[in-house]
């Protein structure tokens, strides 16, 4: 079996290697998938560079997220999912075995069912970026009816967090940062999206909202100002990503707008969350709420050629393709 691995943390082209590893068999609740598209995200490479420490037991394949199909199943799992085509989910969390490489074993609940006609590419990009977005939007209650604004509209988890928003009923404010993502903003469906770089972002969003009910954040120390000067009373700001070192609130008005603030590591959710969390996403993706975004194809060897294109802030999905 074709996989890149990894044995100490370091620069994408120094570390990253493709060996011929042994084929695992499933075990008790396990099953075996052969790899299509393995997904690479922003964490991906932090842990491969050693930005976000992480243990490795001999030898590391990376990547969370993938699609393929089971060929194999452990003990207590249905032998009926032999064939069926999943996406996966968090494969390389507390394990040696990631996605980027020909089969990948996981427990049984983190390939979830996708249907035939959702795109492998979109199947590939779920995991955790999807799955962020759900728990950042979902948890404080129906969206139905809320006014929702998502920081970094054109990113993989703000893509998908403007989708699902709009799937569940309410209407979505973004901000980009180029012409470019704001196209990619509005193709997913936003209301409104502003360019914080050369339009008034406060005002537009005032103008478009009486008071926003939920922030998916990605930039919580930079946004703060914007964020409680749009925000409802009351209102939800879920962060999942750190910008600066700390995040400096006036006490007072925090005290008086009665609004919440909320930190999210997809990694650290609670499981049961993060399985239902996928169901609902599977489900928002058959019914054709979810796109894939741009996608940037490279060979399983060209993954150092990868893992810089995501380094680099590539627009879009990097992945790597296993179907030659």
């Amino acid at each position: 079996m074709r996989a890149a691995v990894y044995t100490r943390t370091g620069k994408a082209r120094d570390v990253l290697r493709v060996r011929d590893l042994g084929m695992r068999e499933p075990g008790p609740g396990e099953v075996r998938v052969r790899i299509s598209l393995s997904g690479i995200n922003p964490s991906d490479v932090k842990r491969r560079d050693g930005q976000t420490p992480s243990r490795i037991d001999g030898f590391q394949v990376p990547h969370m997220d993938g699609v393929g199909r089971i060929d194999a199943v452990g003990p207590g799992v249905a032998p009926g999912r032999v064939g069926q085509r999943v996406w996966l989910w968090m494969a390389a969390l507390s394990s040696p075995w990631g996605t980027a490489a020909e089969h990948c074993v996981v427990p049984h609940e983190q390939a979830v069912p996708l249907p035939d006609h959702v795109p492998d590419e979109l199947g590939a990009s779920l995991g955790v970026p999807a799955l962020t977005a759900h728990l950042c939007l979902f948890p404080d209650g129906p969206l139905q009816g809320t006014d929702v604004l998502v920081a970094g509209g054109a990113g993989a988890v703000g893509h998908f967090a403007i989708e699902l928003a709009k799937w569940a009923g309410a209407r979505v404010a973004t901000t980009v940062s180029s012409p470019a993502k704001a196209e990619l903003a509005s193709q997913a469906g936003a209301d409104l999206v502003v360019n914080y770089r050369t339009e008034d972002a406060i005002s537009r969003i005032r103008a478009f909202s009486d008071g926003i009910n939920r922030v998916v954040e990605v930039a919580p120390a930079a946004n703060w100002e914007l964020d409680t000067a749009v925000c409802a009373t009351g209102a939800r700001i879920v962060a999942y990503s750190v910008d600066r070192p700390t995040l400096e609130l006036p006490l007072l008005p925090s005290l008086t707008s009665l609004v919440t603030i909320r930190f999210l590591l997809v990694y650290g959710a609670p499981r049961d969350a993060v399985i239902e969390a996928a169901r609902e996403v599977t489900a928002a993706a058959a019914a054709g709420a979810l796109t894939p975004l741009p996608v940037h194809s490279f060979s399983l060897a060209r993954i150092a050629a990868a893992h810089e294109a995501v380094e680099a802030g590539v627009t879009g999905k990097v992945i790597i393709d296993l179907r030659e």
